[in-house]
């Protein structure tokens, strides 16, 4: 889970102790403090600017030294008292040019005059097109602090992007038209370079993968499941490719990847289900077939959650219970079993999708509240759908009907409600995949970071 690091300027004209005429300080030092502690108790770090500025020559100091700083995804804005816009904006913009965030926080209260001084600045902003997010609230509203600490979030997501690299191992999987990515688009949108390696170097990876290692991987595996995997052919292809993979990501320094799993080397080495979900749990941003758009969502929601993510097939829907089952090939970190469900291994088992075979998870996904979401293109522009989420468990009496539903009751499951209008998000669900994070506070930091992207947020 990320740490977003904002850099915090306080702004007003009557400052250094400057009283009013009833004898009280226009900015309140006290306020300031609280409003600091605040950012800092719900989960930024927080470096502040060491005077309150008010002059061109101030505004231009404060925030060379915001740009500057590599370690600032944003900075927020705190009206001291009023100010004279036009002594700030030029400054502002300049910073703004970095691509950082910019979020102007005033805090009500007729002492001080804040208001005063938040308005004429968002105003001033908004006339010369700066982008940047405004928050009218206290300190005390929980509301209005979430707000500036997801912002802050999609700020960092932004500039995480920014210069970051996903690698492809092989083509497209399974003919999937509704995950391919056009290179200039993602750097034009991100900052992101797509960077691909053929599977047949992934393979001679797994082939080079020692005894040894295979041996070190054991104890984690019993800490996971349970117990480890039995040792034979098809088991060591799968654990073999996983190292590989973690090995091939790390030395080529993908800061996520996508990969082709079928067809490739699901037919002619192993089935890539263990290998993900073993990545998955490590942290990693990743998807299968080829589909960036569903790499770069897990990236995202893996960034955002204190959990692990789960990307699988939306494999079927209850409009009227408005109930989603997720089901992937296989694939699901391993720390998200339930206790109905405990994670265990079992195999990929469908040989017209790679007859190689190979481990594959079995789990029914824990309780919890979080976001269903996905990246997509709609005639070559991007959208995300993002939907809050109930993650639940069947009654223990229904658990084997429940599984045995699809056909495939080995593979993992995910059994959602839906809070939004179904009907909606199915006009609008852009692939058969859909990615699952846990933690209410993903969904205002995935919008933020549409809005700051650029990106189309469909919101049901």
């Amino acid at each position: 889970m990320i740490q977003p690091t904002i850099g915090l300027i306080v702004f007003g004209v009557h400052k250094d102790g400057l009283r009013d005429p009833m004898g009280t300080p226009f900015i309140d030092d006290a306020l300031v403090r609280r409003a600091k502690g605040a950012l800092i108790a719900a989960g930024l770090k927080v470096i502040e600017h060491d005077m309150v500025v008010a002059s061109k020559d101030e505004a231009r100091a404060a925030f060379k030294k915001m740009k500057s700083n590599d370690a600032i995804d944003a900075v927020v804005l705190f009206s001291g008292t009023w100010v004279w816009a036009a002594h700030l904006v030029g400054a502002i913009r300049d910073y703004c040019a970095t691509g950082k965030g910019l979020l102007l926080w005033t805090h009500p209260g007729s002492q001080g005059w804040r208001p005063v001084g938040g308005f004429v600045l968002h105003g001033g902003l908004l006339e010369i097109g700066v982008a940047h997010k405004f928050v009218y609230g206290s300190v005390d509203e929980q509301d209005a602090v979430s707000k500036i600490v997801s912002y802050a979030q999609a700020s960092h997501l932004k500039n995480f992007l920014n210069m970051s690299t996903i690698g492809t191992f092989g083509g497209r999987g399974m003919g999937q038209t509704c995950g391919a990515a056009d290179p200039s688009q993602w750097m034009r949108m991100f900052g992101i370079d797509i960077d691909s390696r053929d599977t047949t170097e992934l393979k001679q990876a797994a082939e080079g993968i020692s005894a040894d290692e295979l041996d070190q991987l054991q104890p984690r595996l019993k800490q996971l499941f349970g117990k480890a995997p039995e040792r034979n052919a098809v088991s060591e292809r799968s654990m073999r490719l996983y190292l590989a993979l973690k090995k091939l990501v790390a030395e080529e320094k993908f800061d996520f990847y996508t990969i082709q799993s079928f067809p490739g080397l699901a037919s002619d080495y192993a089935a890539t289900c263990f290998a993900q979900s073993m990545m998955l749990e490590d942290g990693v941003g990743t998807s299968t077939l080829g589909d960036f758009n569903t790499a770069l969502t897990v990236l995202l929601l893996t960034k955002l959650s204190k959990e692990r993510v789960y990307y699988g097939d939306l494999q079927h829907v209850d409009k009227k219970a408005r109930e989603i089952k997720i089901i992937g090939d296989g694939a699901c970190p391993p720390s998200l079993a339930s206790k109905l469900g405990p994670a265990g291994f079992s195999e990929h088992g469908i040989p017209t999708e790679g007859e190689a075979g190979g481990l594959s998870v079995k789990l029914i996904c824990k309780v919890g509240e979080g976001v269903l979401a996905r990246l997509g293109r709609v005639n070559g522009e991007f959208q995300m759908v993002i939907s809050r989420a109930s993650i639940f468990e069947p009654a223990p009496d229904q658990i084997e009907k429940r599984l045995n539903e699809c056909g495939i009751p080995f593979w993992p499951h995910g059994f959602v409600t839906a809070h939004c209008d179904i009907g909606v998000l199915l006009q609008h669900w852009t692939n058969e995949y859909a990615c699952l994070g846990y933690g209410e506070e993903l969904y205002p930091a995935l919008v933020d970071f549409c809005d700051i992207t650029g990106i189309k947020a469909i919101l049901p």
